[in-house]
C-alpha cells in the first residue's frame, strides 16, 4: 500500500472534484462511521446502567398484549 499525505484542504478539494454519485458516497461513509461511533457510545451506556430486576419477562408480555388491546 502507499501512504501519500494530504491535508485536509487537499482532501476537501479532491472530494469536490468527484461527480456527484461519488460524493454521495463520500458522504454515506462520514456519515455511516458518524452512526457506528454513536451507535457504540449508545450501546456502551445502555450497558453500563444496573439491570432492572424489577422487570420480568411476564410483565413485558403483559404490556405488550394491553397495548394491542388498546384501539387505534
Amino acid at each position: 500500500m502507499i501512504s501519500v499525505p494530504i491535508t485536509l484542504e487537499q482532501l476537501i478539494q479532491a472530494v469536490r472534484q468527484l461527480e456527484p454519485e461519488e460524493r454521495a458516497q463520500v458522504a454515506n461513509a462520514l456519515i455511516e462511521l458518524d452512526l457506528r461511533s454513536d451507535l457504540t457510545a449508545l450501546l456502551e451506556e445502555l450497558y453500563a446502567q444496573p439491570p432492572a430486576d424489577d422487570l420480568t419477562d411476564d410483565d413485558i408480555v403483559a404490556e405488550v398484549k394491553a397495548v394491542r388491546q388498546q384501539p387505534h
